[in-house]
């Protein structure tokens, strides 16, 4: 069938998308690609289509289906919406995604290469054709760029060579797919996404929770949009999950079980209740560790995927938890996130601890001796506390502590937390003892591992970040005593003014590792209510400690603000946002390996393109360790911006070649 036609057959509503198909996620690289191959008419696969009944079928987006029989995409969605986006100038009705990615596509007819629009680059150069406006409009097109040609003295010699690819770039239309079709009474809904599932799992473009929710949607076509709105309410609170992770939830409410696999005998009507239990679980579970140890935002919530198994314990009791259950539930889950109980083998784990809680009846106190065995000593040593780098585990412990603490902002007096009025109220991390002072100390070299470390860290509000600048804390401290006697020893600031002189900056972090570790552990001497068997025994060592842990330099202040700035701009053009200091763990033991300042662990395309990093410094052990794990690394902001311009938004020259 002709390009052509089946643009039309969308349009018409002969031709859609089944409800359980997930949204467009290509990137422009990869339209322009497809539009590189067509004009090259290089093979682009065929279309896999389901033929049904209209009355019967379940269908994306807000267009009215044709009477009789249509047919509906299984394989091929993502190359049939470029190519409406592109040759219609407007997504099909079925459309889910950002339409700058197909938007201002331009033909070149000396180079025959294909780029999209840039300013600079194009303006005034006729020979740049706009995409869409040919292909829209056709014939009349076609009529006015030959008629611009022979009025030009330079280009009117050539028309000969160009008109020849202009036509070619059009009759792009005309050109035939295949369509391979899956038909009969025997090809019901249940064998249509079984065989959807098959084509998907083969390679990357789906992901499991996917492959499970193409199944769900099959049964519950408002699944997807259901879901979704759920997880914007979360965003709009300040967590940030994805699809697969709610789903997990549902998974263990309905079936106590983690693999995705488990869901696909659940009917419609189970599904949307296991999704009411769950959305009121996890609103619980996230009033109670904001609420209790004031994790209140998303780049604080280490140990996400213990929460499913909350879910689970709170959806199988019939009567409310009592504060000692509630408190111990809490320490549990600060416990599983700071060992990285979830970072490794995640479902086996998960399936582990719900495995637990099934032949325990629901008893915390078995979780807290198997996270035990697994990890050994609960207690916190200061040692702990030498972390460095705002991904390290301890780092949502240092502001956990900064929450229950009710610490004070040190120009303020005024307890800490997210939501602070005013623009200039915003929490931010703040050096002790600043970098630039500690790197051109004459007298003793510092490393960035000292001067990076948790110890050396404290939160303030931006406007008293600003205030105190680059001063030394023997001539800062008194200042805050004089207004606010008790707010420095509310940061766990050793008294002994001797230490804070910078010739003392290591004593200093040794005595300040030493009270955040008291602190820690009386606040979960707190949460145990007494019960103190969890972290009194002997401190051992355990294989995630073990471990050689590469981590990198610090993000905060300035350098924090470029990489909201930098989430801002991936934003603007159609790209998903990096992970801060996301955690590179090993897949079977958990062990943190690394913590990279920003990732894209799914790939700026999500799951259809390298993992990518960036990686502050020039750290060859880092580097190595973050690349060996299959991530693409840069070194720099500006590196990256280049790569994505150049090869993600195909502002470049570089080709994409399909496979």
């Amino acid at each position: 069938m002709k390009i052509s036609t089946i643009l039309d057959h969308i349009d018409s509503g002969n031709m859609a998308l089944p409800e359980f198909q997930r949204g467009f996620v290509w990137n422009r690289d990869q339209v322009r690609g497809l539009f590189d191959s067509l004009y090259r008419r290089h093979p682009i696969g065929g279309l896999l289509v389901w033929v049904t009944g209209s009355e019967s079928a379940t269908y994306r987006g807000s267009g009215k289906l044709a009477k009789g029989v249509v047919k509906l995409l299984l394989d091929g969605q993502q190359r049939i919406t470029a190519l409406h986006g592109v040759m219609r100038g407007r997504p099909p009705k079925f459309f889910d995604g950002d339409t700058r990615v197909f938007t201002d596509l331009r033909f070149h007819l000396e180079e025959e290469t294909f780029s999209f629009y840039q300013p600079v680059k194009m303006k005034g150069d006729s020979l740049w054709v706009d995409v869409t406006e040919l292909m829209s409009q056709g014939s009349d097109a076609y009529g006015k760029y030959v008629t611009e040609w022979a009025n030009d003295p330079e280009l009117a010699p050539k028309i000969g060579r160009y008109a020849p690819r202009l036509g070619k770039l059009l009759n792009i239309s005309d050109i035939e797919l295949h369509i391979e079709e899956v038909t009969g009474k025997d090809k019901s809904i249940d064998v249509v996404v079984d065989i959807f599932n098959r084509i998907n799992s083969g390679g990357t473009k789906l992901s499991k929770g996917n492959l499970a929710l193409a199944k769900i949607c099959s049964v519950w076509p408002e699944a997807r949009n259901t879901m979704k709105t759920k997880l914007r309410e979360w965003e709009t609170a300040g967590f940030s999950f994805d699809l697969d992770w709610l789903l997990r939830s549902v998974n263990t409410v309905l079936t106590g079980e983690a693999k995705f696999q488990f869901l696909h005998d659940q009917s419609a009507e189970d599904v949307q209740k296991g999704l009411e239990r769950a959305s009121k679980h996890i609103d619980t579970c996230l009033n109670m560790i904001a609420g209790r140890l004031g994790l209140d935002h998303d780049r604080v919530l280490f140990g996400r995927f213990a929460i499913p198994v909350m879910v689970r314990y709170l959806d199988a009791r019939r009567e409310p938890m009592n504060e000692h259950e509630r408190d111990k539930m809490l320490f549990w889950f600060l416990q599983a996130g700071m060992w990285g109980r979830f970072s490794g083998s995640t479902e086996t784990y998960i399936d582990q601890d719900l495995g637990i809680l099934e032949d325990s009846g629901g008893n915390i106190d078995e979780l807290l001796k198997q996270l035990r065995l697994w990890h050994g000593n609960l207690y916190v040593e200061p040692s702990h506390f030498d972390s460095w780098s705002l991904g390290a585990r301890f780092y949502p412990v240092l502001y956990l502590l900064t929450r229950m603490g009710e610490s004070q902002d040190w120009g303020t007096g005024v307890p800490l937390k997210k939501n602070l009025l005013g623009k200039m109220s915003s929490l931010e991390v703040h050096h002790i003892f600043p970098k630039s002072q500690l790197y051109n100390y004459e007298h003793q070299e510092f490393d960035r591992t000292e001067v990076n470390t948790l110890a050396n860290f404290c939160f303030l509000t931006k406007e008293t970040n600003l205030d105190i600048g680059n001063r030394l804390p023997n001539e800062y401290f008194p200042e805050i005593i004089d207004k606010y006697p008790t707010a420095l020893s509310s940061q766990w600031i050793p008294q002994d003014k001797e230490l804070w002189k910078i010739e003392n900056f290591p004593e200093f972090l040794k005595q300040r590792r030493q009270l955040l570790a008291i602190e820690f552990n009386n606040r979960m001497e707190e949460l145990l209510h007494g019960d103190l068997r969890w972290i009194e025994a002997p401190s051992t060592s355990s294989a995630s400690e073990e471990a050689e842990i590469i981590e990198i330099d610090v993000i905060p202040d300035e350098e924090d603000n470029r990489l909201e700035n930098l989430n801002n701009w991936i934003n603007s053009k159609g790209l998903p946002h990096g992970v801060f200091h996301h955690e590179l763990a090993d897949p079977e033991t958990g062990q943190q390996k690394a913590v990279i300042d920003v990732a894209w662990p799914s790939g700026l395309q999500e799951e259809l393109s390298q993992p990518v990093a960036i990686l502050f410094g020039n750290d060859s052990s880092l580097i190595a360790t973050v690349s060996q794990a299959g991530f693409l690394c840069f070194s720099s902001i500006e590196e990256f911006k280049s790569y994505v311009e150049e090869k993600i938004l195909a502002e470049g020259n570089g080709e994409l070649q399909l496979k």
